[in-house]
């Protein structure tokens, strides 16, 4: 029902567009035979608007995976840099929250560890929405910043990494079982900000997936059972995205494609000094508007590495 639903509001976008063009090229045929420039002002920008929504339908119609429509699960991880790594990360998770909201996307935080300073050790959310993990797929990677240290007090130029992981949400009935006896857990304190029930009671986990070696921490949750819930659905989405990772490898090496691990690839870098710049190192896309990548508008990078490498 859910695909019926997402197919018939495909097919209504592309009716009410084509609609709208055959309204649009009977006003202009007027124009012309009357030589009525008066129109001018109604056919040009409802031409720009409906190019415009046009571009945004074939762009989606490259969203065409098998997990691509669904929610995404993306992880950021404090990388090296010290302080200046944890406040990268949370630079970072703001930037994706704030692409998610111009996407009208519903956000959730699924985990956050504070840093002891500034920032954050790590954060894990969930971003609802249709193609949310279409859209971040190209954002697997470690993301690297330069900037005039704001820690430093002789305030010099630091280098700080980050990694970023994006994860497809299991359906519930996904033909993928974890075995009660395969996973290991551990309670203990969250720390950071969570109120004194938290800070006094073990219900922080930390599930350990003994075939794959998988580690997944939570702690954001005000009860054990709601944190090994949440746990339980990472370690799932983890444990899916190898078998993605797994038939993304078959099909490569059918076309006889070289396959280079991804963990720990660089694959953008943030320059905020000696000058301004956002480059991609996979499609070699770069603008010079950090302040604005940085405040969501990713949807540029995203376009391009969808464009120079389609399906995965």
């Amino acid at each position: 029902m859910q695909r019926l639903a997402s197919l018939r509001g495909d097919y209504e976008k592309w009716t009410n567009i084509k609609n709208k063009c055959t309204d649009l090229n009977e006003i202009a045929t007027i124009a012309l035979i009357e030589k009525d420039e008066s129109l001018n002002d109604t056919i040009y920008p409802e031409f720009s608007n409906l190019s415009s929504m046009v571009e945004t339908l074939e762009f989606e119609l490259q969203l065409n995976g098998v997990y691509d429509e669904k929610t995404a699960i993306l992880s950021i991880k404090q990388g090296a840099g010290g302080v200046d790594a944890q406040d990268w990360s949370e630079i970072l998770l703001r930037m994706y929250t704030r692409w998610a909201e111009r996407k009208k996307f519903s956000i959730e935080i699924l985990d956050l560890t504070p840093g002891e300073e500034a920032g954050i050790k790590s954060a894990t959310i969930k971003i609802i929405g249709r193609y949310a993990y279409g859209y971040l797929r190209s954002e697997k990677g470690v993301h690297r910043l330069v900037r005039l240290s704001p820690f430093d007090t002789d305030h010099r130029r630091h280098t700080s990494f980050a990694l970023v992981e994006v994860l497809p949400e299991p359906d519930a009935a996904q033909d993928l079982r974890i075995e009660p006896d395969d996973v290991k857990m551990d309670v203990f304190r969250a720390s950071g900000n969570g109120g004194q029930s938290v800070q006094k009671n073990s219900t922080a986990i930390r599930l350990t997936h003994k075939p794959s070696g998988i580690v997944v921490s939570v702690q954001n949750e005000r009860s054990q059972s709601q944190n090994k819930e949440v746990g339980m659905k990472i370690l799932h989405a983890r444990l899916a995205d190898i078998e993605i990772k797994k038939q993304a490898e078959k099909q490569a090496q059918l076309k006889g494609e070289h396959v280079s691990a991804e963990f720990g690839r660089q694959v953008r870098s943030y320059v905020h000094h000696p000058y301004q710049m956002v480059k991609d190192h996979r499609t070699e896309y770069q603008t010079g508007n950090t302040d604005a990548v940085l405040n969501g508008e990713i949807d540029d990078f995203l376009t391009a590495f969808l464009s120079s490498f389609g399906k995965t």
